[in-house]
């Protein structure tokens, strides 16, 4: 199956998870579309500033693959910087958040797995 990214679903979250700004989804395939055990497989951008809020992960994990731009991800506690190509894992009972740090666009792609 190939999906064009013309096809492929957008969503717009304010606020989302009591963090700051507008974050902007575009969902690669949803979790019907996937027939396996992920919830979420997207990329998303945040604009200079903007930022997802805390949040704990319960029974799933995610990843964020950065792919552009700079943040700060609150990862279980201990604050740190990422860049292009780092990867972030938030296992089960962890929590993060992630903001922009940067002056340009950040963008990652985010994949929920859950488990059975």
């Amino acid at each position: 199956m190939i999906r064009r990214q013309n096809e492929m679903a957008t969503v717009d979250r304010e606020k989302m998870r009591d963090g700051n700004g507008i974050i902007h989804f575009l969902h690669y395939f949803t979790q019907d579309e996937l027939k396996g055990d992920c919830r979420l497989c997207s990329k998303i951008t945040i604009q200079p500033g903007d930022s997802i809020g805390y949040h704990e992960h319960h029974n799933e994990e995610e990843l964020y693959i950065i792919l552009k731009g700079t943040g700060l991800v609150d990862d279980a506690g201990k604050p740190t910087e990422v860049f292009p190509g780092d990867v972030v894992l938030t296992r089960d009972g962890q929590g993060h958040s992630i903001k922009n740090s940067g002056d340009e666009l950040l963008e990652f792609m985010a994949i929920i797995l859950l488990y059975e």
